[in-house]
């Protein structure tokens, strides 16, 4: 054998030794981290359904806020109507009350008041 084919075959060697020896690198590696990858790809996979179930949950909380404050601004509403409609209801009434006031004491309210007042409590 000559030298360039001792040279030749030495090289060889030495990248078969090479390709080997990062195979059994690789094989050493994914038998290490194999378990480890699995592990958190499911933690991954329940950390995704949880948050997609909160996400669904938050949204329904959202729509179900919303229809609450819709309906308490309706709510408010129908209270300020019935208020307005109660005060033009009693307006009457209260104008029958001041004129009773003012006929039993001569048309002071606050003395006619008092003057009620009193005779309640027998003064």
């Amino acid at each position: 054998m000559t030298p360039v084919q001792k040279l030749a075959g030495l090289g060889l060697s030495v990248i078969l030794l090479l390709v080997i020896g990062a195979g059994g690198g690789v094989w050493l590696a994914a038998r290490h981290y194999r378990p480890l990858l699995d592990a958190i790809q499911t933690d991954f996979i329940t950390a995704k359904s949880t948050r997609d179930n909160l996400e669904a949950l938050a949204g329904e909380q959202g729509k179900k806020l919303g229809e609450l404050v819709q309906a308490g601004k309706l709510r408010e509403r129908s209270a300020a109507l019935a208020q307005e409609k109660a005060r033009q209801e009693a307006q009457s009434d209260y104008a029958a009350a001041n004129q009773l006031l003012r006929g039993r004491t001569g048309g002071d309210p606050a003395l006619a008041a008092a003057a009620i007042i009193d005779q309640e409590l027998g003064l």
